[in-house]
């Protein structure tokens, strides 16, 4: 770890804009479809020390490397404890006294936490039941993915996957919800993204828990699997990390485990392995 590290990472990104559609020129040819363009290579003041073993890699010589980082050194916590830790990590930042909530945005006070309506609870962003690992210390209380969120949208949420669509979720900032999949609002997107994408780095089957991985389907159910990976790659890349998500990542490595969420810090790096 670095010797100073309260302050957050020192980066610099060049965000490449999402391309945009083309119109038609010819009678019967379609106009492409919306695509976002990867994201450019970053720098961080972990580079040199955190990330060193990873630097330069690609593919699944990256994914080893950086699994092997994230999860040397951590230091676990109860799903008791997540509580009072999400009131830090997810602090509104213009009011001490409330948290944001995922999918919704709104700003909570920190003291309704709890599960009636109207409060907030702890939301499982890698659903639980996907790979059946529950509340049990490890991946069911890693904060990387632990976010709070509205009791009724996590609710509609459930254990559904991660998509493009559906009908506007009540309270739900913007999120859509069908059958089968969940689309976050678009200020969550790349969020969502990354933390999926870190589960599937830091968790490999190699420490009693279930390897889990992305995939290209929905209704996964218990399997170790979420999707899908085209939809998660697009929005980290038409989302890119905001200061909150950076904030939250320090956080969590200076006070809690001690370990970084490496596509907040190299987004690009998403491509680079998938």
């Amino acid at each position: 770890m670095l010797a100073t590290r309260t302050r957050l990472a020192t980066r610099t990104r060049r965000w490449k804009p999402v391309a945009l559609t083309t119109a038609a020129v010819l009678v019967g040819l379609a106009a492409p479809a919306l695509t976002a363009t990867p994201a450019a290579a970053t720098t961080t003041a972990y580079d040199s020390t955190y990330y060193k073993n990873a630097i330069g890699k690609s593919g699944t010589s990256l994914k080893s490397s950086l699994h092997t980082i994230i999860s040397a050194n951590v230091t676990k916590i109860s799903y008791s404890a997540v509580w009072n830790a999400l009131k830090v990590t997810d602090q509104d930042p213009n009011n001490s006294n409330n948290v944001i909530l995922l999918y919704s945005g709104v700003s909570r006070a920190k003291s309704l936490n709890g599960g009636d309506v109207g409060d907030w609870n702890r939301e499982h962003v890698w659903a639980k039941s996907h790979g059946d690992f529950g509340e049990v210390t490890g991946p069911g209380t890693d904060l990387h993915h632990l976010r709070p969120a509205d009791v009724q949208v996590n609710s509609i949420r459930g254990n559904l996957d991660f998509d493009n669509g559906g009908s506007t979720v009540t309270n739900g900032g913007g999120s859509l919800v069908d059958s089968d999949s969940f689309e976050p609002r678009d200020a969550d997107k790349g969020d969502v993204a990354r933390m999926i994408l870190y589960m599937a780095v830091r968790y490999e089957g190699d420490d009693g828990f279930a390897d889990l991985e992305p995939n290209e389907k929905v209704n996964n159910g218990s399997n170790p699997y979420i999707g899908k990976l085209s939809v998660l790659k697009q929005w980290n890349d038409e989302d890119p990390p905001s200061a909150f998500e950076e904030k939250r990542n320090q956080t969590i490595y200076d006070t809690y485990q001690h370990n970084r969420n490496p596509f907040i810090d190299h987004p690009e790096w998403v491509e680079a392995i998938w």
